[in-house]
C-alpha cells in the first residue's frame, strides 16, 4: 500500500526549509516525528493496516473532514494538539499530528494539521 514511502523521508520533504530537526522514527511502524524547537512537533504515520474506522474507535472530539477531496477525520490528541487521518483504503490511512509549544489547547494546531495534510495528500497512493 505505501510501497517505497518512508514516513521520515516524506515528513522531512514536507517541512524542508521550515526550521525542523530531521525526523525521528518513533516506533517499529512507519511513524515519524519532527520538532521545530520551541514552536511545534509534526508527526506522520503511514498505517497499511488500520483505516478511518479504527481511528474513529480510538479518538475523542472526532470531526469528519476532507483533505483535497479525500475522506478524512480530525480529532484532538489527548496530550494536546490535533490529528488528521486521511483515508488511503478501507484498511489504510495516513495520519498527521501537530502539537504546538504554545499549549495543548491551541486551536492553531488543527489549522496547521489541515495545511500539513493538504501538502501530504498528493504524495499518497490512490485508495484500494
Amino acid at each position: 500500500m505505501f510501497a517505497g514511502l518512508n514516513a521520515c523521508q516524506v515528513l522531512d520533504q514536507l517541512v524542508a526549509g521550515e526550521g525542523f530537526d530531521p525526523g525521528e522514527n518513533i516506533s517499529r511502524r512507519n511513524e515519524c516525528d519532527a520538532t521545530k524547537p520551541g514552536v511545534s512537533t509534526y508527526g506522520l504515520a503511514l498505517d497499511p493496516v488500520q483505516g478511518l474506522r479504527e481511528f474513529a474507535e480510538t479518538s475523542e472530539g472526532l470531526v469528519n473532514a476532507t483533505v483535497n477531496g479525500r475522506q478524512a477525520m480530525q480529532a484532538d490528541i489527548p496530550l494536546g494538539g490535533c490529528a488528521i487521518a486521511i483515508e488511503v483504503g478501507a484498511h489504510a490511512r495516513a495520519m498527521v499530528q501537530v502539537a504546538l509549544a504554545t499549549g495543548p489547547r491551541d486551536p492553531r494546531a488543527c489549522v496547521d494539521a489541515q495545511a500539513f495534510a493538504e501538502k501530504l495528500e498528493p504524495l499518497l497512493p490512490e485508495g484500494q
